[in-house]
């Protein structure tokens, strides 16, 4: 079994064969020439929070290999976890209906839970405000295209680097790539975990944080936006005063290179203003859609089909 829980479990190696086969996977879908390798699969899809891009994302791509799919869309009101089920009962239960079961928690950790007691692959969705390797993959995927590269890049990202699941494995892969830098930008109640400044020193990688926007947009290769994450806030008004602590608008994009790339997980709520959509800088709804490909090769992967 192939779980796919965490960032740190790749290395350049593994992570070079996903982006290759996931470009594979976009040639095939443009030439309407794809493999049904998941022709005798089932694939249960619980989500315990809400989700678009990549609860849908993983369907499609289930869907587009010729599998089938099973689950849950709000699983913490819709399923037995209303009831108080444990992830491991629940685990149990459904690895019997199954090949493989990818999973969105609020929990942090949940995902490593699961796979202790699955049976079949686990895949990590999001778990809390932990981890989301799916997504960071897509997001390598997408710098590569946008930017011919993975190394010698400067990384400013921006918001909640807290609780910023995406941040925290998307950092964790970029970081074996060499002389990549990064710039945090954050408020100081929700700065970068001192975990992950551990292990950017470890690997001695650059890096370096402020709270001034303006400071890390102009030397950026690569700029990250993340909405501040109200799910995560117990204070209704700790989240308001936060929640817009940093827009990325017009004005932002004179002070930004011609040959930067804008990402951004989604969804925004605000943090990037709608006139930045038209700037051709502005990658974050082509890198959505490339996350169909990338879950469409680690869908073969994490099944042995790779």
């Amino acid at each position: 079994m192939n779980h796919i829980l965490s960032a740190s479990q790749f290395n350049k190696g593994l992570i070079y064969k996903i982006l290759l086969s996931a470009k594979k996977m976009e040639t095939a879908l443009n030439k309407g020439r794809v493999t049904k390798k998941l022709h005798d699969k089932i694939v249960a899809c619980l989500f315990f929070e809400p989700s678009t891009r990549t609860r849908l994302s993983f369907e499609t791509a289930v869907l587009r290999l010729g599998g089938q799919v099973i689950g849950m869309e709000n699983g913490s009101v819709s399923s037995s976890a209303f009831k108080g089920e444990s992830i491991p009962d629940t685990i149990k239960i459904v690895h019997g209906f199954a090949d493989l079961i990818v999973m969105r928690h609020p929990q942090n950790g949940s995902a490593e839970v699961a796979a202790k007691t699955s049976k079949v692959p686990i895949i990590n969705a999001g778990d809390g405000g932990n981890e989301h390797p799916t997504q960071s993959l897509l997001d390598l995927y997408t710098i590569k295209q946008e930017t011919g590269r993975l190394e010698n890049l400067t990384f400013t990202m921006v918001g909640d680097l807290l609780y910023g699941r995406t941040i925290h494995s998307t950092l964790t892969m970029l970081s074996l790539y060499p002389k990549n830098k990064f710039i945090f930008v954050a408020p100081k109640q929700l700065k970068l975990p001192e975990k992950y400044k551990a292990m950017l020193k470890n690997r001695k990688v650059s890096f370096k944080e402020t709270e001034n926007l303006a400071e890390g947009l102009k030397f950026a290769d690569v700029i990250y936006m993340t909405r501040v994450q109200k799910e995560r806030f117990s204070s209704k008004a700790e989240y308001e005063k936060l929640k817009l602590a940093y827009v990325f608008d017009a004005e932002s994009l004179k002070q930004i290179k011609k040959s930067a790339v804008i990402l951004h997980a989604l969804p925004r709520v605000g943090e990037i203003a709608e006139v930045v959509d038209k700037d051709p800088r502005a990658a974050y709804f082509r890198q959505a859609q490339n996350g169909l490909y990338v879950r469409m090769a680690l869908l073969q992967y994490a099944l042995g089909l790779m």
